[in-house]
């Protein structure tokens, strides 16, 4: 997202209105008709796809039977209505649910397979509705693939876009406290948000005062409804500890129906929020409580399940390479081949996190007679030219070999193959407000950190990464990060 100052609120509304020619509503509806027209030609594609490969190309895996084209095409013309209903129960058409996230593809997964089903009840219930199980394997999973990849590809559209200041909704946040600054610094360092932060509303500041990067106080309570209509914000982003109950009220009657803006309200405590939020009504009255933790049993069962299922084949089948690199490591330098790091685990309870050994054995003798190094340890807890790190250990940090052994730690419970960087107690303070969050999940050998530039990435980015991990957790989540692993750790970019 583009950052530009304003000195006013005319040129702000200004360059707001070249940045969106286009209402909420007309976007939501331009966007929606590029879904459906997506997710039909992909339903379609896979259906010919899935013809041509049972029907037209002979593979040996099919039993031979007689293609029916009139069939077929008519059945077409009654699948492609069938998944874009299923599609849009599932949310997929709901602004709520997209570009949000792996959800979005959990979400396509779980209605092609309803759908796919529908089809498989629909021949028992009509005996004279005969289709290939073949043809109907082959067409779920290429309506799953190629719909996954058509809003995938869509989402990058959409990313580019916003990063080069286009789709962007106008965005005032009402209250520049301290949370309404927290919030504007989170949302300044979320690109693709698709929100360009127009400026504050506040009865505490004066008009015109810069809060904080250029964002500037653009007048009080009493003009919000003037301000909405001048810099045509479509979304309002309350910071409700800034304001009395009768202020929010009045927010609500003024904005609460209008199909132009929405309004955003924040949790009042979100850096401690991130395990999740569940509303119930006691006595008609809307209630939250916290989430102890941020997955439910069943994520959490299939979670625990995966991680020790792979990090139990894992180390079978990496046993040779285990023993290739201790001999290298102890042929290199004398010390021991693994290393132990005492980190913080869930609860904030302390495990040795085991690693291969990468440092001379009198690292620290070493960083002593090097102040700069210390300091610059202290401020990001890595050193790009670390001179205890041996020949041998700089080529396992490239290549992240010296985190194998972490499977270990996966199979005993005390780590996760995803999960955010675990830390040290010393390290905990440096989280501040966000070290409770960090604690609530397992650390793990791969994570955001990992494929988003992995050492390169500034500390402040990190636990923002750690954060987005833990309040957007999915299974679907974790195998994108895995996925993304291995090219990352291959490139060895912003490793040592």
């Amino acid at each position: 997202m583009e950052t530009r100052r304003h000195d006013d609120t005319g040129r702000t509304a200004s360059a707001l209105r070249q940045l969106t020619p286009l209402s909420l509503p007309a976007r939501r509806r331009l966007f929606l008709v590029a879904l459906l027209a997506s997710d039909a030609l992909s339903v379609g594609l896979a259906f010919v796809l899935a013809y041509a490969t049972r029907f037209s190309w002979g593979l040996s895996v099919f039993k031979e039977v007689a293609p029916s084209p009139a069939f077929y095409s008519r059945l077409m013309t009654g699948l492609i209505p069938l998944w874009l209903m299923m599609l849009a129960i599932y949310g997929l058409y709901n602004e709520h649910y997209l570009l949000g996230g792996t959800d979005e593809y959990a979400r396509v997964f779980n209605a092609c397979t309803v759908a796919t089903m529908s089809v498989i009840a629909l021949t028992f219930l009509y005996e004279a509705l005969v289709i290939s199980r073949g043809w109907l394997v082959i067409f779920w999973f290429l309506t799953i693939l190629l719909a996954g990849l058509a809003r995938f590809s869509l989402r990058r559209v959409v990313y580019w876009l916003r990063r080069r200041g286009h789709l962007l909704s106008p965005a005032l946040i009402v209250g520049a406290n301290e949370e309404g600054q927290a919030l504007a610094v989170q949302l300044q360092g979320w690109a693709t948000s698709g929100l360009y932060l127009a400026g504050f509303v506040d009865d505490r500041w004066p008009v015109g005062a810069e809060v904080l990067n250029g964002q500037r106080v653009l007048g009080r309570m009493d003009d919000l409804e003037r301000l909405v209509t001048k810099t045509g914000a479509q979304e309002l982003i309350i910071a409700p500890t800034a304001l009395s109950r009768e202020q929010l009220v009045s927010v609500f009657r003024a904005f609460g129906v209008s199909a132009d803006v929405n309004i955003r309200l924040s949790s009042g405590l979100f850096e401690i929020m991130t395990t999740g939020l569940q509303v119930k009504e006691m006595g008609y009255v809307p209630l939250i409580s916290l989430n102890k933790l941020r997955l439910n049993t069943m994520e959490a069962f299939m979670k625990a399940t995966i991680d020790r299922l792979a990090a139990a084949v894992g180390l079978v089948v990496l046993t040779p390479v285990f023993l290739v690199i201790g001999l290298w490591i102890k042929r290199d330098s004398p010390g021991p081949m693994f290393h132990w790091r005492r980190v913080l685990g869930v609860g904030g309870q302390e495990f040795a996190a085991l690693k291969f050994r990468t440092m001379f054995v009198h690292g620290d003798e070493i960083l002593n007679q090097r102040p700069e190094l210390q300091r610059e340890l202290a401020d990001n807890q890595k050193l790009k030219d670390d001179p205890r790190v041996t020949r041998v250990g700089r080529f396992l940090r490239q290549y992240s070999l010296d985190e194998l052994p972490q499977l270990f730690n996966v199979l005993r419970g005390q780590m996760s193959l995803v999960g955010p960087r675990m830390i040290t107690l010393a390290e905990q303070e440096k989280y501040g407000k966000w070290d409770q969050n960090l604690l609530t999940v397992k650390p793990g050998i791969t994570g955001l950190w990992q494929v988003s530039g992995r050492s390169d990435v500034s500390y402040a980015e990190r636990v923002r990464l750690d954060m987005y991990y833990i309040r957007n957790y999915t299974i679907w989540l974790d195998l994108q990060i895995l996925f993304q692993t291995i090219p990352a750790v291959l490139k060895g970019r912003g490793a040592y």
